[in-house]
């Protein structure tokens, strides 16, 4: 079983279109964003074609989203729906190619690294 299975809220209704996002967990994005905007992104890549979806939560309502690129498809004008939901977040691109780059997100391929202590 997979972490976020044992926090899914039992008859609560799914994040329309993203897979991993546990059924219910809207209302707590949506309860965080009360502090600040709330973003929750996924990436499913393999051999450089894959899909992104994202949506942010700000005051208690969604500002953005869902966007959804599906496999295949090229982003948007406004970019990718990783780079979209940074910026609503404040990322700026400055000079890099775009949020996703200046944010750094491209250090590490799995959630693990994420994960890793600093010192590793």
């Amino acid at each position: 079983m997979y972490c976020l299975e044992a926090v899914i809220v039992r008859g609560a209704p799914a994040l329309d279109g993203f897979r991993k996002v546990p059924a219910g967990f809207q209302d707590t994005f949506a309860a965080c964003s009360e502090l600040g905007p709330v973003a929750y992104v996924e990436a499913d890549y393999f051999g450089g074609t894959g899909t992104q979806s994202a949506q942010v939560w700000h005051r208690g309502a969604v500002v953005l989203g869902p966007v959804r690129v599906a496999e295949g498809e090229r982003f948007s004008a406004a970019g990718s729906p990783i780079s979209q939901a940074l910026r609503a977040l404040g990322v700026q691109r400055g000079g890099h190619v775009d949020e996703f780059d200046a944010a750094g997100l491209g250090r590490h391929r799995r959630v693990e690294g994420w994960l890793a202590t600093p010192n590793e």
